[in-house]
């Protein structure tokens, strides 16, 4: 009997079940362009901005480490592209949020946004001339070369630039802010919207359509041989006694605009207002439109302006409550397009 065991019977066999319920977790970043428009993003959403140690080495090289677990988590990295004076250049931020959106992914995060409020070198759309590089594609690549998952943008300079991605691309509008300042500021029956070119005709009918006003058309020659110069030739339409409304994407050096204004005014508008998304505010821009007609210059703040450039006449709308509504949409899988019902498109 020694050594007997007693064979037992066979029982089935039963696996171990686990299951684990993940909460999601939203993160919102800042590059060191603009980091007051990601606060105020944050405030709105009841949210502060997460820890990041940015560095810049000294022979220019730019360093990136995150100060806390981003891992299974959505991450929203805002950053405009600009160049400060003095200071870092519109291809330091590019890089620097490059670099941010790597680390998260080699942190495990489980997607990340890259928002970009204005987004360089989005003029050199396509090629105008023969031996020229198209840089926002450019750009769109080095993006997509990072494994972002998604890109949000303002009101960029061509729509076309949406299709340089393959990933999702959420294209805001300032719209709704700009027109309803049009609104409480000048007179229905007076307005007129005025497009400061024929590239800008799409986009100021839009404003017409929600304003519910006529719109004119200024044709503009511009240098082929040199950048941000222009010359405005006539105006189409009726602007006789009229509040002019100028309307395009964004205020660079300011010549266009302000030249825009001298022929209107030579035709006989009444007053001129000029609204634009973004306020590059470029070199003389500052002292053009302050010695313009323009008698008030609507802009948003997803470019920041120095206090040098703050003007009597400029109006700043905070574009932080869009940017807000669009990373909660995002963050909890619902449409962006209905925030704007379609005019972002």
């Amino acid at each position: 009997m020694d050594g007997y065991r007693p064979r037992l019977p066979l029982l089935p066999r039963v696996e171990a079940a686990v299951e684990v319920v993940t909460k999601k977790r939203m993160h919102i970043f800042t590059g060191s362009s603009y980091p007051e428009l990601a606060r105020e993003v944050a405030d709105h959403l009841g949210m502060r901005v997460g820890e990041v140690k940015l560095a810049q080495f000294a022979n220019g090289e730019l360093y990136a480490r995150f100060g806390e677990s981003v891992r299974g988590g959505d991450v929203f990295v805002i950053q405009s592209h600009l160049s400060i004076p003095d200071g870092m250049s519109i291809n330091d931020f590019v890089i620097e949020q490059l670099i941010m959106l790597d680390a998260l992914k080699r942190a495990s995060a489980k997607r990340t946004v890259a928002v970009i409020p204005y987004y360089g070198y989005s003029r050199s759309d396509k090629k105008a001339r023969s031996r020229e590089a198209i840089a926002a594609r450019m750009i769109a690549d080095m993006y997509e070369t990072t494994g972002v998952d998604r890109i949000m943008s303002v009101d960029l300079h061509t729509g076309q630039i949406q299709g340089f991605f393959d990933d999702p691309f959420d294209h805001l509008t300032a719209l709704p802010l700009l027109v309803q300042w049009i609104a409480d500021n000048t007179e229905a029956a007076d307005r007129v919207i005025v497009s400061p070119d024929a590239g800008r005709v799409r986009l100021t009918e839009k404003f017409a359509g929600h304003l519910g006003a006529p719109i004119a058309i200024l044709h503009k020659r511009r240098d082929p041989e040199r950048q941000n110069v222009s010359e405005t030739l006539d105006v189409i339409g009726d602007v006789e006694g009229k509040d002019c409304i100028l309307i395009d994407d964004m205020i660079d050096t300011a010549g266009t605009i302000c030249g825009a204004a001298s022929l209107l005014k030579e035709r006989g508008a009444n007053r001129v207002f000029a609204c634009a998304t973004h306020p590059v505010f470029s070199g003389p821009a500052a002292q053009r439109l302050d010695t313009s007609v323009i008698e008030k210059v609507v802009v948003t703040n997803t470019l920041p302006i120095p206090e040098q450039r703050r003007i009597d006449k400029l109006v700043v709308l905070s574009i932080a409550p869009i940017l807000a509504s669009a990373l909660r949409a995002v963050f909890e899988d619902q449409s962006v397009s209905e925030i704007f019902r379609g005019e972002n498109v």
